[in-house]
């Protein structure tokens, strides 16, 4: 189930300047929020999930942040806020977590997003529950979040693969049946597909995780509008957690 979110600045609280690279403090503020609300639902997020071969699936994802109007300090990497609401959209898959929102998780909170140099704090006004996913074959998307596909080399690490590799489609294809099998306990016993067709120039993003500290990594991942034909069991999960990998870092949203 889909959900978005409006939330109001307060600015006399922290300021207005968010980091440019703010999917790990949003993931971060998203989780305490789960903690503070449900003390069991958060250890089964972090500690379970869905489990296959001792790989967890954390099964839902988020969008950007949609701000109206902005100005980047591109010296300072900041993104100045210049409006006084935003947009997020969260979705998740598990059953559970629909319950826990529809209860109103997230009613009123309060959201700091930030790294060690400024933040923003936020507070929730409106809770918008979507409509339920329509499946129709060959759909046409836009990410919402940029979205993650990589493939080990031969010197063993990871190469993040743009939507123009021809290992793209069965990249997509492989997480998705993994995570199918997950969720229903067998795999997949229909035809597997995955047909995408790009509809525009895919745009590189790279995303610095914990960025500025010495354990920082990075994620390279790419914004495109496309097609894409896949089964409806396997379409529904790409729209309720995901396409791609690290759903639940924020990459591969898609509407």
């Amino acid at each position: 189930m889909r959900f978005k979110i409006k939330l109001q600045i307060q600015p006399e609280v922290m300021g207005s300047e968010l980091p440019i690279n703010y999917q790990y403090p949003l993931q971060v503020a998203i989780y305490h929020i789960l903690e503070q609300s449900d003390l069991n639902f958060s250890t089964w997020l972090h500690e379970n999930g869905y489990q296959q071969n001792g790989k967890r699936f954390k099964l839902f994802t988020f969008s950007k942040l949609f701000v109206p109007q902005y100005e980047i300090d591109k010296q300072r990497e900041r993104l100045i806020v210049k409006s006084d609401y935003i947009t997020l959209y969260i979705s998740f898959l598990p059953e559970k977590s629909t319950q826990q929102f529809i209860k109103g998780l997230f009613q009123q909170q309060t959201i700091q997003i930030a790294d060690h140099i400024s933040g923003v704090q936020f507070v929730v006004r409106e809770i918008q529950v979507m409509p339920p996913f329509d499946y129709r074959p060959d759909m046409a998307f836009s990410t919402l979040s940029p979205v993650c596909i990589s493939l080990r080399n031969e010197r063993g690490l990871m190469d993040y693969l743009s939507p123009k590799d021809p290992h793209y489609e069965s990249g997509i294809l492989t997480g998705l049946l993994a995570r199918y099998e997950v969720i229903h306990g067998q795999p997949f016993s229909g035809n597997p597909y995955c047909r995408l067709q790009l509809l525009n120039e895919p745009k590189s993003s790279l995303v610095r995780i914990k960025a500025g500290t010495p354990n920082e990594t990075r994620v390279r991942g790419y914004r495109f509008q496309f097609k894409i034909d896949l089964p409806r069991e396997l379409m529904q999960i790409a729209f309720e957690s995901g396409l791609g990998e690290k759903g639940s870092m924020g990459f591969g949203m898609i509407g």
